[in-house]
């Protein structure tokens, strides 16, 4: 994966909060069998694995509105405005620097993801309030956050989480996925579907938390829907400057992806912790749906395409 060396980078909705102490959020699980730790849980759309998922009524009753995808008043009790942040990101200028930092890369990620769901939504678009990075632990408008949870799209305050240290902790040692430079991406993408399904009051379908066909396995497998869309884009020329933000996605990047996405299947999780594959216990869906509702998005590369919840088979 190559970004465009003469792309210019906006740092304007990225922001690093360093390192941070604390517990858990409300409503975070472990995986059936005990002592695996699983990104997930925080919020509806809570990262891109897990086996046990936060009650909904948090979502139902205060972070959706209507699916009107406008900041609830008072922002869930989070002032963003009053947390301190680093400079992490300050040298971040151009896409030859992402091409020479990994935290640059993200800040390229967040805005090829600003640019093409801005085109595709049109009107019914607005950016997420920020992609935020912490080490440890961190304040959100849903509750306290911790390395443990991964990466999360927190609806009250419409802000993604991520405690960079996941993908080689977690993702990697724990959960057996790839080391490459698109897995982090392909999150970030995850992640931004939940942004998208929040502006599209598509998170006020969710009823149902568990099984293998329940509200909250659509709700994921079309997040990985949504980042398929995005990553069929990521080569593409912008009209208005000519260039594209990412000058090489190879398909080794692509597998990489998909990779990532078997990994953090539910069945895989279940396994790796000791536990017997159990579908009545899944939040997210199996690899191998994963996988498939990945491809469909980056294949079709269409809103429609991606309707989880009419399809009968997932």
């Amino acid at each position: 994966m190559r970004f465009n060396p003469k792309a210019r980078l906006d740092t304007s909705r990225v922001r690093d909060r360093g390192r941070g102490r604390g517990g858990g959020p409300r409503g975070g699980g472990l995986g059936s069998g005990g002592g695996l730790p699983i990104p997930g849980g925080l919020g509806v759309g809570g990262g891109i694995g897990g086996v046990i998922i936060v009650v909904l009524l948090l979502v139902l009753t205060q972070c959706v509105g209507g699916g009107s995808g406008s900041l609830p008043a008072g922002g869930g009790g989070l002032d963003a405005s009053r947390m301190g942040s680093t400079d992490r990101y300050a040298s971040c200028r151009t896409g030859a620097d992402a091409n020479d930092s990994a935290d640059c890369a993200r800040v390229a990620v967040e805005n090829s993801l600003y640019d093409y769901w801005k085109h595709t939504l049109g009107d019914r678009f607005h950016a997420e309030h920020e992609v935020d990075t912490f080490t440890g632990a961190t304040s959100t408008g849903c509750g306290r956050a911790s390395a443990d949870m991964g990466p999360f799209y927190c609806p009250v305050d419409q802000t993604i989480y991520l405690d960079t240290t996941f993908f080689e902790d977690i993702l990697q040692r724990r959960l057996g996925g790839p080391d490459g430079a698109f897995v982090e991406p392909y999150v970030i993408a995850h992640e931004y579907g939940h942004h998208i399904q929040n502006l599209l009051g598509t998170m006020s379908k969710v009823k149902t938390q568990q099984g293998a066909t329940s509200d909250s396995v659509r709700l994921e497998l079309q997040a990985d829907c949504y980042a398929g869309m995005w990553t069929r884009s990521a080569t593409t020329t912008d009209d208005a400057t000519g260039q594209a933000l990412f000058a090489e996605l190879t398909d080794a990047d692509i597998r990489q992806a998909i990779q990532a996405a078997t990994a953090v299947g539910d069945d895989r999780i279940q396994q790796r912790s000791g536990g017997q594959v159990n579908p009545d216990q899944w939040t997210h869906g199996s690899a191998e749906e994963r996988v498939r509702w990945f491809r469909t998005g980056y294949d079709q590369g269409a809103l429609s395409a991606c309707d989880t919840f009419s399809a009968n088979r997932l």
